[in-house]
C-alpha cells in the first residue's frame, strides 16, 4: 500500500542526507521525495511517498522521529488531501504531428514550453494518475525525455498546526 507522509524538519544542511540515509539503512524504498521551505524559513517540509504495510509505515515513523531535526510527521489521508506532480516531457514531433500533440496538451491542460523542428516540450501538472495518463498518450508520438518533480501534497484540514507533534 502507498503512504504519503508530510514531514516537517528543521531547514538545516544535511537533513535530507540523514533522512535518505535512514531509509537506505533500513531498506525502506522511497517512491517519491520532495523537499521545500515552508511558510517559516527555519523549517522545510518533505513529502515522502513510501510503499508498505501498516507495520512498515509505523517503523518508518519511529525511525524518523529519532532524528533530532524531525519536528512533525503526518500521514496524509489520500481521500482528504490535495496532491500535485509536475512533469516536463520532450516529445518527438515533426510539423505534421504538431497540431495533434498540441490538441492533447490542451485537453490535459498542459502548456507547451519549448519546441524545435523535431520536438515539443510540454509542462503538465496534476495528480499522479493524470501525469501517467498523459505520458501513456505521448508514447504514441515518441517520448525523448521525461523529468518529474515527485508528489507534493497538503492536507485539506484547516485546523492542522504544522509545527506540533502528533
Amino acid at each position: 500500500m502507498r503512504h504519503i507522509l508530510s514531514v516537517t524538519v528543521n531547514n538545516q544542511p544535511s537533513v535530507l542526507a540523514r533522512i535518505s540515509g535512514l531509509f537506505s539503512r533500513r531498506n525502506f524504498n522511497i517512491l517519491s521525495l520532495n523537499v521545500g521551505e515552508t511558510e517559516l524559513p527555519e523549517y522545510s517540509r518533505m513529502t515522502i511517498v513510501v510503499e508498505g504495510n501498516t507495520d512498515t509505515l509505523e517503523q518508518v515513523k519511529k525511525q524518523l522521529y529519532k532524528l533530532i531535526d524531525v519536528i512533525k510527521i503526518t500521514e496524509l489521508n489520500q481521500s482528504n488531501m490535495i496532491e500535485r506532480d509536475m512533469a516536463i516531457i520532450k516529445v518527438n514531433c515533426g510539423k505534421n504531428q504538431r497540431s495533434q500533440v498540441i490538441q492533447v496538451v490542451d485537453v490535459f491542460r498542459g502548456k507547451v514550453v519549448d519546441f524545435s523542428l523535431d520536438t515539443i516540450t510540454v509542462e503538465i501538472t496534476g495528480d499522479e494518475n493524470k501525469i501517467n495518463a498523459f505520458i501513456e498518450i505521448m508514447k504514441d508520438f515518441g517520448i525523448k525525455e521525461v523529468v518529474r518533480t515527485g508528489i507534493v501534497a497538503i492536507d485539506r484540514e484547516m485546523n492542522n498546526n504544522a509545527l506540533t507533534n502528533s
